[in-house]
Order: structure tokens, then C-alpha cells, then sequence
């Protein structure tokens, strides 16, 4: 195949529907609110109802905060999959659009975070659905612009931020997919009960 008649949005934007659409979603169909908020051990961060969480840094506009401190601590806590669907929605995919393709302003501090895993899941499908269809409206020419001073590596191309976007939800989502197993085995499930 001739690479110059490669099409490279397409290439790239199937790296992350591949994987969402034969790998991801269907793994988080019927996530539950206790698999959402589950730790197998003690003192995650997590999405906490407001004023409940511990935690040094407590972001979001809502009813419901996420866990944050910086510095990081040594080790880095743990975290549930609510937070880890925190970060994919607002830090990996909101704030990028927001940023790139006029979505409204989204951040940390100002995100309204799920308090349940259906209303996470409708958040992330809402904010993968404007990533995709902006970087598809992208072409080739827009995915070799220089990313600007939006993001810490302003020389850096718009290729080259699609392809962190995608390594983030692979890796995150992939956690949340773990996550999901390790509960299930923990939580055996019979007669349509757990245990």
C-alpha cells in the first residue's frame, strides 16, 4: 500500500473505536453502582459524595468530588473505577474537547461527577462521541498542526496528542476492565445474587 493514499485519520481513529466498539464497551455494560465504587482495599481514591472524602484535593462542581493531591503521594493510591472513569471523562477526553473542538470549558475543579455508574457511562460515551467526530472533522492536514499552547507540548502535532488521547482510554479503560474481573471473582454471583 502506497502510504501517501493512507488514510491516517481513519488509521488512527480506529486504533481507540476498535477497541471501544469490539473490546471496551460491552465490558461495561451493566457496570453496577457497588462495582463503580468498589476498593478491594482500604482508603482509594475515588468519587466521594461532597464533603466525604479524606482526601488532600477534593474537585468538582457537583453533589459528588474526586480524589486528587499534589504532589501525588508515594505510592500513588489506589483507585476505584469511578475515579478512574473521573479521569478518562474530564481529564483525558472534556478538557480536550473543550480545548480542540469548541466542547463546552470542562475541568477538574469544575466537573459535575457522576454519583452512579450509569450516568459515568452516559458521560463517557457522550465525550468519546465529540473526540471521534472531532478529530474525523480534523482530515489529514488538521491531524499535522502543531497542538498549540493548549497543551504542554505546544510544537508537538495533533497526531501526536489523538495518539496519547487513545494510549490513555486503552490503559484506563483496560484498568476499569480488570476491575470488573477482580470484582466479579471477589463477589461470586448465584441465582442472581451476590454473595
Amino acid at each position: 500500500m502506497d502510504t501517501d493514499e493512507l488514510d491516517w485519520n481513519r488509521t488512527l481513529r480506529e486504533q481507540v473505536e476498535f477497541h471501544w466498539n469490539h473490546q471496551v464497551r460491552e465490558r461495561l455494560h451493566g457496570l453496577t453502582d457497588d462495582e463503580y465504587f468498589w476498593s478491594p482495599v482500604p482508603e482509594p481514591w475515588s468519587v466521594w459524595p461532597r464533603g466525604t472524602s479524606t482526601a488532600p484535593i477534593q474537585g468538582g462542581a457537583g453533589d459528588f468530588t474526586i480524589d486528587f493531591a499534589f504532589p501525588e503521594p508515594v505510592p500513588t493510591p489506589f483507585t476505584t473505577i469511578a475515579w478512574r472513569l473521573g479521569h478518562v471523562i474530564v481529564g483525558v477526553l472534556a478538557m480536550r474537547n473543550a480545548a480542540h473542538f469548541g466542547a463546552p470549558a470542562a475541568s477538574y475543579e469544575s466537573w459535575e461527577y457522576a454519583g452512579d455508574a450509569a450516568t459515568a457511562l452516559d458521560q463517557l460515551d457522550t465525550q468519546l462521541g465529540i473526540w471521534l467526530a472531532g478529530v474525523r472533522a480534523l482530515g489529514d492536514a488538521g491531524l499535522r498542526v502543531p497542538v498549540g499552547p493548549k497543551e504542554p507540548y505546544p510544537e508537538a502535532s495533533t497526531a501526536d496528542l489523538v495518539l496519547h488521547i487513545h494510549r490513555e482510554l486503552i490503559h484506563h479503560l483496560s484498568e476499569v476492565c480488570l476491575l470488573r474481573d477482580l470484582y466479579l471473582h471477589t463477589h461470586p454471583v448465584t441465582n442472581g445474587e451476590t454473595r
